[in-house]
């Protein structure tokens, strides 16, 4: 019995076979018998075959209709084998030289095991370098022989059949063949990693793949994508009938899904019945995800939450900007005006300035939130930069003296945004601004997330309408090098949502820092700054933003609210910035700080905060005083909008579906009890992660300084904190 049996299928590769036979024939290890398996007698490789069999009694070749695929060359080789080990080559793929004596050294070596699966590489036949696919799956194996529970990543399903050895007796006995016909080495793989009881690996390249000019076959158009599905059920339902172990199932989840979403995103491989396709994609995946599984971070993940809730249509969109979005990154800006396009295309040309940096927030709208808490701190620790504020011209009165400004559009802007090495923003900059190689561009975020953003708006339709274009999002946010979180919450949906090479920096906001540095002076000053009467109760009103609605609507009417709750109380009314006009829609008790361009200095101002979905929430949760959550339309919201979490399941304290119950929780005093205390203490603990008073200077340190992570401060814990007072409540 030959140690060796290798079962060549040659449909297809006569022009090429013989480049296989000859590396098979030319090894120094000669125990072998070799299995060409042809398509009948008179087919253009079986003339070549019978040369070799001619000269080498070791070529045996055999027969396969080409009606039988892949799959039934392959089961007819391994029918007519006899030596102890199977390998299977493709006709147009090479034993790199001395590979069998270095199998058999392994196997030597390792004992009897059912698997020994080895890396090879992929060759591109015109340019290009080569590549080795398997190696990251065997680099982390165990040295000797092993159990399959001991590497979960080989899941059998990411490696073609050549990259692997197997007992002859192992298939024969567990009756284990290739499945179907296309896709076939996904099932063949996979059930013999289920059936698999000991496995090796030898990290050497045994096999060299030429990638034909014209792509893998199973990449080209056609009908024959669905049996990628049939494939995937056949494991999965195997798996789930071996009650396979959870750590050995979400890798096996993940790679089969991983092809799965290959197929259904690529834009030429199905050219009929795409949302059939996905579809039946879409039902395996629920049906046999895994109890747990949670879905992996970035634009994989974004993907994978597409698949579960079979939104086909955001899927498609969502891939296609996906797409797009590097190839948009790389174009010329255009900006508006040939004379400024050719300024800002020669002021490219320039060096770099080191020492500048520019800022921006809310798209312009003036000198605020984490821009500005970054520009004042960057002034103290790294007083040898430049600083340019960005703003439009109706923001210029709100820029304090001393910061050097640009008006948004002119030529100043466009120059200080080509020669900056820096630059630092809220939201984003205009598409028209180019990333240049040793710039450094800082997200800052401006909030904590609730409701869906970035590329998770692409499955509500309102939403993603009001987007534009999800290319043009993904290109802005391929130009990001930092971005930045104030608790793990928004690190792991920034991920989802902004998918991109970025990095996270956990560091808390700088906006935020207020809250644990302000002192009762600053109270009192700011609340006298605003209008709030001595002795009385400040309570914030900051309702958010509805996608589904054409203007601003409080949803309460405020005059009522002010009446029901007595004397004691005034209001300052913040709508979403959105709603901004200048003019002030207060009168009594009711004080509007919508205008007012600090948001941290009316959270320091009011004594209790009410809100609906507004990410302030978060911000003001910092300052541990007592937060309302009033939804009278949480279902509409939340079904519209998308959120990514149930607020109602995690509130920051008491809540009120109705007029009449907020004014009930200010008149009985609920709004402060022990329960609500408790309600934010849950809700600070998870979203007051990083916000200590020292993220400003954590930034400055990192990204403008250069300094290494190692030496930034780090974040003080939540329980060592001590929040700006509030001015008439007693905190617990």
């Amino acid at each position: 019995m030959p140690r060796f049996s290798i079962v060549v299928p040659s449909h297809g590769v006569a022009g090429r076979l013989s480049q296989a036979l000859d590396s098979v024939l030319a090894q120094s290890f000669g125990d072998f018998e070799l299995i060409p398996v042809c398509d009948a007698p008179d087919a253009p490789a079986a003339d070549v075959v019978a040369g070799y069999a001619e000269r080498d009694s070791r070529v045996t070749p055999v027969h396969s209709p080409p009606s039988a695929g892949l799959a039934g060359a392959r089961n007819t080789g391994l029918k007519a084998a006899v030596g102890g080990h199977v390998l299977f080559l493709d006709g147009d793929d090479t034993l790199v030289p001395g590979a069998l004596a270095a199998l058999d050294a392994r196997l030597s070596a390792v004992g009897d095991v059912d698997v020994l699966y080895f890396e090879h590489e992929r060759t591109p036949w015109w340019e290009g370098e080569p590549t080795n696919p398997a190696a990251p799956l065997l680099a982390r194996t165990p040295k000797g022989a092993f159990s399959p529970g001991r590497a979960p990543q080989l899941t059998g399903v990411a490696l073609p059949a050549w990259s692997a050895v197997y007992r002859r007796a192992f298939l024969t006995e567990r009756n284990l063949a290739f499945p179907g016909d296309h896709f076939t080495d996904v099932g063949f793989g996979g059930l013999v990693a289920l059936r698999a009881e000991r496995v090796a690996a030898l990290r050497a390249v045994v096999v060299r793949h030429l990638l034909r000019r014209q792509g893998n076959r199973l990449g080209l158009p056609g009908e024959h994508h669905a049996e990628l599905l049939d494939q995937t059920e056949l494991v999965l339902t195997r798996a789930a009938e071996q009650d396979l172990p959870a750590d050995r199932l979400k890798p096996l989840f993940e790679q089969l899904f991983a092809a799965v979403l290959k197929t259904a995103a690529h834009p030429r491989r199905l050219t009929s019945e795409r949302r059939a396709f996905f579809r039946r994609a879409s039902a395996l995946y629920r049906r046999h995800r895994p109890a747990g599984y949670r879905a992996p971070g970035g634009s994989v993940g974004v993907q994978h939450r597409l698949l579960a809730s079979g939104s086909y249509a955001a899927f498609r969109t969502l891939r296609a900007a996906h797409r797009t979005a590097s190839r948009a990154a790389a174009l010329l800006p255009r900006p508006r005006g040939l004379r400024t396009r050719l300024r800002y295309a020669a002021a490219l040309r320039l060096p770099l300035d080191r020492n500048l940096v520019v800022y921006c927030a809310y798209w312009g709208r003036g000198y605020t939130c984490n821009p500005a808490a970054i520009h004042a701190k960057a002034r103290l620790l790294a007083p040898q930069l430049r600083s340019v504020f960005l703003v439009e011209p109706e923001a210029v009165g709100s820029v304090p003296p001393g910061v050097e400004h640009a008006v948004i559009g002119s030529r100043k802007y466009w120059q200080v945004l080509a020669r900056a090495k820096y630059l630092v923003n809220n939201a984003n900059f205009a598409d028209a601004v180019v990333k240049r190689p040793g710039s450094v561009h800082l997200q800052t975020q401006h909030g904590t997330p609730l409701k869906t953003m970035g590329a998770d708006q692409a499955t509500y339709p309102v939403v993603a309408a009001a987007t534009g274009s999800f290319a043009k999002l993904l290109a802005r946010v391929d130009r990001w090098d930092y971005n930045l979180t104030s608790n793990r919450h928004s690190t792991e949906m920034w991920e989802r949502a902004f998918p991109s090479a970025h990095e996270t920096l956990e560091y808390g906001y700088p906006r935020n820092d207020v809250y644990c540095t302000a002192s009762a002076d600053d109270v009192a000053r700011v609340r006298k700054a605003l209008g709030v009467p001595d002795g009385k109760k400040a309570l914030l009103y900051a309702p958010t933003h509805r996608d589904y609605a054409t203007g601003f609507e409080t949803g309460l009417d405020l005059a009522e609210f002010c009446e029901a709750i007595g004397d004691d109380y005034v209001v300052l009314l913040r709508a979403h910035y959105f709603y901004d006009q200048g003019s002030s829609r207060g009168g009594g008790r009711i004080i509007d700080v919508t205008g007012h361009r600090s948001s941290e200095d009316v959270c320091l101002a009011a004594d209790a905060l009410i809100t609906d979905y507004s990410s302030i929430m978060f911000d003001y949760a910092n300052l541990d005083r007592p937060i309302v959550a009033y939804a009278d339309d949480w279902d509409v919201y939340r079904e519209t909008r998308g959120v990514y979490f149930d607020l109602m399941e995690l509130p920051p304290g008491r809540v009120a579906r109705t007029p009449e119950e907020l004014a009930a929780v200010f008149r009985d005093g609920s709004y402060a009890d022990q329960t609500a205390t408790s309600l934010r203490a849950a809700f600070r603990e998870r979203f007051c992660q990083f916000d200590d008073g020292r993220a400003a200077e954590r930034v400055v340190r990192r990204v403008l300084l250069g300094e290494p992570p190692e030496s930034i401060p780090p974040v003080i814990p939540l329980a060592e904190r001590v929040p700006a007072p509030a001015a008439t409540l007693v905190r617990s």
